[in-house]
C-alpha cells in the first residue's frame, strides 16, 4: 500500500481568504493567526513612511506582520509550526495604491488602470525556529481600456473593496486584463513559488 504524507500545518498571519485558498491549493492546512483583537495582540501600522518606495513598503510590512505573528504565537504558547505573513500593494506612477476607502476612490483607481500597465508587489515573510526570511514578487498587469459602464458594473459587484489596488485578478476583473507578466498567485496575494522557496530556507519543505 502506498503511504501519503500527513497534511502539513502552518500559521497564516492574515485574514485573507485568497491566501488561505492558495495555501490549501498546494496541500497545506493553514491556521489563521489574527494579529488583532486577541491575546498576545500586536497591531501593525500599515501607513507608508515619508518618501518610502513601494518595494521597501511591502517588504517592511511583511516582515512586521511576521514578527507580530511570531510574538503572538509565543505569547499564546501555540505549537511551533512555521508562520507566514504577506503584504500586497499596487503601484502606478510612483504612487502606492492600497484598498479603496469608498466607491469614488475605487472608480478613480480603475480609471487610472484603464489602457495602461501597473505593478503589483507582494512580499511574503516566513518565520520558523527563530529564523525569519522575506521575499518579493513583482508582476506587471496591463488593463484594456475600460468604459464607464464596465467600471460601474465592476463596482456594483463589490469585489473592489477588500483588495489592494481595488480589484481581484481571480474575480470579474480578469475580464479587464490584457496581459500579465509575473506571478498570477502573487497578484492574487501570495506568490506560491516564492513562498515555497522561502519556507525551504527556514527548514520547512512543502513537498
Amino acid at each position: 500500500m502506498p503511504s501519503f504524507p500527513l497534511t502539513k500545518r502552518l500559521y497564516l498571519a492574515s485574514q485573507s481568504p485568497r491566501r488561505l485558498e492558495l495555501l490549501r491549493q498546494v496541500g497545506l492546512e493553514p491556521t489563521l493567526l489574527p494579529l488583532r483583537n486577541s491575546p498576545g495582540r500586536v497591531d501593525v501600522d500599515e501607513t507608508p513612511l515619508a518618501d518610502e518606495r513601494a518595494t521597501d513598503y511591502v517588504l517592511r510590512l511583511a516582515r512586521m506582520k511576521a514578527e507580530a505573528g511570531a510574538y503572538a504565537q509565543s505569547a499564546r504558547k501555540l505549537p511551533p509550526w512555521p508562520l507566514l505573513a504577506a503584504d500586497t500593494t499596487v503601484t502606478l506612477d510612483g504612487h502606492i495604491l492600497g484598498k479603496p476607502a469608498d466607491m469614488t476612490e475605487a472608480a478613480a483607481m480603475l480609471r487610472r488602470y484603464s489602457g495602461r500597465a501597473h505593478t503589483v508587489l507582494t512580499a511574503v515573510a516566513a518565520a520558523h525556529l527563530g529564523r525569519l526570511e522575506v521575499a518579493l514578487s513583482e508582476s506587471v498587469v496591463t488593463f484594456k481600456t475600460l468604459s464607464e459602464a464596465e467600471i460601474a458594473a465592476y463596482l456594483s459587484s463589490r469585489e473592489a473593496f477588500d483588495k489592494a489596488g481595488g480589484y481581484g485578478i481571480q474575480g470579474r476583473a480578469a475580464l479587464f486584463i490584457e496581459q500579465l507578466s509575473g506571478s498570477y498567485s502573487g497578484v492574487m496575494g501570495l506568490p506560491l513559488y516564492e513562498t515555497s522557496e522561502l519556507l525551504k530556507t527556514v527548514g520547512f519543505d512543502i513537498l
